[in-house]
């Protein structure tokens, strides 16, 4: 049955122009004014975009079912208009072989968006001993990552850098130095002094951003960087790309949006890692998305359950929920052209994750049918009661904010109508 998106403003790579679209059978059928078909989504007022793509979920399946599992992340992706994610590795146990990319593939094949998989750089993601990354690329792996640990060995992350430039995929380092990071809970500063807080330096992050990409420059490989959040990295990435190097980075949301003195109430839906910084921080984040510096926006959603998050400052896990709201937050917090905010959420992480042939790609005939239709100024509070995740830990709580999903089309598919979850 086919399916006619009316009215809306078009908007992908090629630029803008008002016109329907008609999908069907996985595929866009046409593209223009006074167009028809089975069923109508209505997009008065509203934009269609290419569908959305994080690089950066964390579905916690195998393992950690009670927070989130694919089928739960899947919905939460789709209301927020993501027709793709990309999970992350940190499982139980971790996706560092072929038989478990194999299980979360499988799992994802039934969730409501299209569910891809990253493989850990090390087994077990204990940054001694590469994994078989040959192995997980056949079955369409593209990038690496020992996500939420940082490859701590040089020597190492030089063979895995050389290993994946022979294999054709991607090398994402979670910046983190263990040994300055050692038993911090937020950014060390002004804030964690005064609440008596262990906190992580920021040079944690940088000196680790500054070796990749001197290993990039030495070997070659192509490096992107997870999750950024201070200014001096930022800074390095911008002079590595005027350089020339393949380096590629991505920001969170709650790092453009959020400062470190969130932590203050001592409520630990604030932890993340890496840290809620300063204020000055998340300016160079934001000058990063608007001058380019920055290739993506990505959620690092990481849901937990109750139980865990309720937890203590210094014992809770760290993360918070990101797929249904990072759309709102960029279009709220960030003075950019809703173009330039689209690219950061879809083509561009695309690229990244080598699915530009699928994802994010033109709004034209015959390209898969992989579409988000939202209004970019309505104005709606975040509920937590609301959100389709399994878990609940977002920090904006209460926090009113603008643009919204009103459609999502997967596969030609629509699996949000009118905000609606379509099963």
């Amino acid at each position: 049955m086919s399916t006619v998106i009316k009215g809306g403003l078009v908007i992908d790579q090629t630029g803008e122009r008002t016109a329907d679209v008609v999908v069907d059978d996985g595929r866009i059928v046409a593209v223009g004014p006074d167009l028809s078909g089975d069923q109508v989504l209505d997009a008065s007022g509203c934009v269609v975009s290419p569908g959305f793509v994080d690089l950066h979920t964390h579905l916690r399946q195998p393992g950690a079912e009670e927070a989130e599992t694919i089928e739960t992340g899947g919905w939460a992706a789709v209301r927020g208009g993501f027709s793709a994610v990309v999970a992350m590795p940190n499982t139980n146990p971790a996706i560092d072989c072929a038989a478990v990319v194999q299980e979360v593939l499988l799992l994802g094949s039934q969730a409501p968006c299209d569910v891809y998989t990253s493989g850990a750089i090390t087994v077990g993601r204990k940054g001694e001993q590469l994994a078989p990354m040959a192995e997980m690329a056949g079955l369409g792996v593209r990038l690496f990552t020992d996500d939420g640990n940082g490859v701590q060995d040089a020597g190492l992350m030089r063979r895995a850098m050389e290993y994946a430039a022979g294999l054709g995929v991607v090398l994402a380092q979670h910046c983190e130095v263990d040994s300055l990071a050692a038993g911090g809970q937020m950014h060390e500063g002004e804030w964690s002094s005064l609440l008596g807080i262990p906190g992580v330096p920021a040079e944690a992050e940088e000196l680790m951003v500054m070796r990749d990409i001197a290993l990039s420059r030495f070997t070659g490989a192509p490096v992107h960087f997870q999750h950024l959040s201070t200014g001096g990295s930022i800074a390095m990435v911008r002079a590595a790309r005027e350089a020339g190097l393949a380096v590629t980075a991505e920001v969170a949301t709650h790092h453009f949006t959020l400062t470190d003195e969130a932590c203050a109430s001592y409520n630990p839906v604030f932890k993340v890692n890496p840290p809620l910084r300063p204020a000055d921080d998340r300016e160079a984040v934001r000058e990063g998305l608007a001058d380019g510096a920055v290739d993506a926006i990505a959620t690092d959603h990481a849901p937990h359950s109750p139980d865990a998050k309720e937890m203590p400052f210094d014992q809770a896990p760290p993360g918070m929920l990101g797929l249904e709201t990072a759309l709102a937050l960029a279009l709220t917090e960030l003075n950019l052209p809703i173009a330039e905010v689209v690219g950061l959420l879809s083509w561009r992480p695309a690229a990244i994750a080598g699915l530009n042939g699928t994802h994010g790609g033109p709004i034209a005939p015959d390209a898969p049918a992989n579409l988000c239709v939202f209004d970019p100024d309505e104005e709606w509070t975040v509920d937590p009661d609301d959100l389709a995740s399994r878990s609940r830990n977002t920090p904006y709580a209460g926090r009113r904010v603008r643009g919204r999903v009103r459609h999502t089309v997967v596969g030609s598919r629509p699996v949000v109508v009118d905000r609606e979850m379509r099963p």
